[in-house]
């Protein structure tokens, strides 16, 4: 079991960044891997970022290739999503997750453990 809470979300101008932390409980935290997600049209969530257990490997949906970067600190339990250049589309609430499984498998599966989530507003 790991128990997983968000911060960092507000309200930002469109063009603007943000950095969000998700802290994780437990001893664990390393045999996960974890990532980022967000409501979608017709979706309960949809997979924004995903990186693997140590962090060497790292997996974005195409809406966020090239402005999010997604990064852990092991020793912290706590996994970032670093937001740039950000658009009123990316309005959402996200959520963190993390599966004991391989990284790539969040891009089509849900995984077991999830945060409450924390709201970005991006006004235009």
């Amino acid at each position: 079991q790991v128990q997983l809470v968000e911060s960092g979300g507000g309200l930002v101008q469109a063009g603007g960044s943000l950095r969000l932390s998700c802290t994780a409980s437990g001893r664990t935290f390393s045999s996960y891997a974890m990532g980022w997600f967000r409501p979608a049209p017709g979706k309960e969530r949809e997979f924004v970022a995903a990186i693997t257990q140590s962090g060497g490997v790292t997996y974005y949906a195409d809406s966020v290739k090239g402005r999010f970067s997604i990064s852990r600190d092991n020793a912290k339990n706590t996994v970032y999503l670093e937001m740039n250049s950000l658009k009123p589309e990316d309005t959402a609430l996200y959520y963190c997750a993390a599966t004991g499984f391989l990284a790539q498998t969040m891009r089509h599966s849900n995984p077991p453990y999830w945060g409450q989530g924390t709201q970005v507003t991006v006004s235009s």
